[in-house]
C-alpha cells in the first residue's frame, strides 16, 4: 500500500478532529443565549451533563456576582476546576450513582427554596440523563438502573430510553421545572439529540413531556424488556405536558458539528459533502454502509457520469447516534463498533480513510472518542492473530482498534453534540 497517502490521511483526519472540538466548544453559543435573556433579579445556577463545567464557566465569566448560588454536577474527571460560588460534583456516566443522588438532593433543596423573584438558570449538555437523577417515591436507583441496562443493551435509541427513564424520575420530564416553581426556569440547552427535541435532552427535567404512557408502553413491547409490575405502574402514571414557568434557548446541533468537519476537511483541500446528520441505525449497519460509500468513491470512473462528478481529495460527513445491540461480552462504543465493521469493507484500499467520534471525548464505557481505520487496518488485525468478524460478533472494538493503534483519545472535551463520521479519500 502506498504508506505516504495513507499517512497524510491520518494527519489531516487528526486536524480535523481537533478544528471540530474546537469549534464546537459551548462557551460563546451559552454567551449569547444569556445576552439575549432577561434575567429576574435573583440567579440561581444548576448545570447538569458532561459539558455542565464549561457552560457554568461561560456563565460565571458573563453573570459574575449576579449569580447567587450554583451547583454544577458532570462526569468524573470532567471538571476542570473551581468556579466562583458553585459547588461542583462529580458523578456516574453512564450510570448513576451514590453521588448521583446526592447532587440531586441538593439541587432539589436549591429549587424547593425559590421564590416567586428569583429565576434558575440550567445549562443542560449531553449525559444529563444519568448524571441528574432522583428517583420517585417508592423507587431505588438500583430500580432505575437494571430498566436504564436492559434499554442499553437491547439496542433502543436515546429517546427511547429517555422515555422509560424519565417516568421513573422526580427529575425529569418537566418534573424538575414544577419544583423550581413560582421562580422562574430559563434553559440553556445543548443538543445531543436528533432533531433537538427538548424533552430529550437530557430526558427533558424542565421542558413539557410530549410522550404519552402509550409510547412508553410501545417501548416495552417492542423490546420485550421484562421489567416488574411495579416498575409498569411507574410507567402508567402521565408526565407534565405544560409548564408556565419555563423559557427556553438550545444551542449547538449534530447538524452544527457536520458543518464544522466540512470546513475543516476544505480547508485542507477536500471537497465535502454532509451526505446525513440524523444517521440512527446498528453501528455495525452504518459502517458497512459507510464503507460501500467509500468504495463506491474509490472505484475507478469509465464512463459512469455520476463518478465522474466526485473530485478527489473528497470528505463525505455523516452526524448522528448510531446503537449497539449488545450480543458479546468485549469492550467498545458505537463510534468504534461502526470503525471496525468499515474497516473490512474497506479492506485492501489504498486511498481511503474512516474516522467516528463522540464529541464528548467518551465513545461508550471506555477512555475512548472513537475510532480510526484505513484500508490497512484489516490485514494488520490479521496479523496480531485476531478476526475482525470474531472482534466485531463479541462487540470488542475497543482492545480490535486498540491493537492496531485505531483508537481516538481526545480525553474530556468540554462539549457535546453528538458523533460525527467522515470518509475521507485522495
Amino acid at each position: 500500500m502506498h504508506s505516504n497517502i495513507i499517512n497524510s490521511l491520518h494527519i489531516d483526519a487528526k486536524k480535523i478532529i481537533d478544528d471540530v472540538i474546537k469549534e464546537n466548544q459551548p462557551q460563546e453559543a451559552v454567551r449569547e443565549a444569556l445576552q439575549k435573556h432577561k434575567f429576574s433579579k435573583n440567579i440561581y445556577l444548576l448545570a447538569i451533563g458532561k459539558a455542565a463545567w464549561t457552560m457554568a464557566q461561560a456563565a460565571e465569566r458573563e453573570l459574575g456576582e449576579r449569580i447567587k448560588k450554583g451547583i454544577v454536577i458532570t462526569k468524573y474527571d470532567h471538571s476542570r476546576g473551581d468556579l466562583q460560588g458553585m459547588e461542583i460534583i462529580e458523578a456516574g456516566h453512564p450510570i448513576s450513582d451514590e453521588n448521583t443522588l446526592t447532587a440531586a438532593e441538593k439541587a432539589i433543596e436549591m429549587a424547593q427554596n425559590l421564590g416567586a423573584d428569583d429565576e434558575l438558570l440550567f445549562l443542560i449538555s449531553g449525559g444529563g440523563s444519568a448524571l441528574f437523577e432522583y428517583p420517585l417515591e417508592g423507587l431505588t436507583l438500583d430500580d432505575i438502573k437494571q430498566v436504564n441496562s436492559m434499554l442499553l443493551a437491547c439496542g433502543a435509541d436515546i429517546i427511547e430510553i429517555n422515555m422509560i427513564r424519565k417516568r421513573l424520575s422526580r427529575v425529569k420530564a418537566g418534573r424538575f421545572a414544577q419544583i423550581c416553581s413560582p421562580a422562574k426556569v430559563f434553559t440553556v440547552a445543548l443538543s445531543d439529540v436528533l432533531g433537538d427535541k427538548l424533552d430529550s435532552i437530557a430526558s427533558g427535567p424542565s421542558a413539557p413531556d410530549s410522550s404519552t404512557v402509550q409510547d412508553a408502553m410501545n417501548v416495552i413491547d417492542k423490546y420485550k424488556l421484562d421489567v416488574s409490575r411495579k416498575i409498569l405502574e411507574y410507567l402508567k402514571m402521565e408526565t407534565p405536558k405544560s409548564l408556565d414557568n419555563a423559557q427556553y434557548a438550545v444551542t449547538g446541533s449534530v447538524r452544527k458539528l457536520c458543518e464544522s468537519a466540512a470546513r475543516a476537511a476544505l480547508k485542507l483541500g477536500y471537497a465535502p459533502h454532509v451526505l446525513c446528520a440524523e444517521m440512527n441505525c446498528e453501528a455495525r449497519e452504518a459502517g458497512r454502509f459507510i464503507s460501500s460509500i467509500a468504495k463506491e468513491i474509490c472505484a475507478p470512473c469509465g464512463g459512469d457520469s455520476q463518478k465522474e462528478k466526485i473530485k478527489k481529495p473528497y470528505a463525505v460527513i455523516f452526524g448522528g447516534e448510531t446503537v449497539v445491540t449488545l450480543k458479546g461480552n468485549g469492550k467498545g462504543g458505537r463510534n468504534q463498533e461502526l470503525v471496525l465493521s468499515a474497516a473490512e469493507g474497506i479492506a485492501g484500499l489504498e486511498n481511503i480513510l474512516v474516522f467516528s467520534l463522540s464529541s464528548d471525548g467518551t465513545d461508550g464505557p471506555t477512555d475512548a472518542a472513537g475510532g480510526i481505520a484505513d484500508g490497512a487496518s484489516s490485514a494488520k488485525l490479521k496479523e496480531k492473530g485476531l478476526s475482525l468478524r470474531g472482534m466485531l460478533d463479541n462487540n470488542d472494538s475497543y482492545n480490535a482498534l486498540c491493537a492496531i493503534g485505531g483508537l481516538i483519545k481526545t480525553g474530556p472535551t468540554g462539549t457535546n453534540v453528538n458523533d460525527v463520521t467522515v470518509i475521507l479519500a485522495k
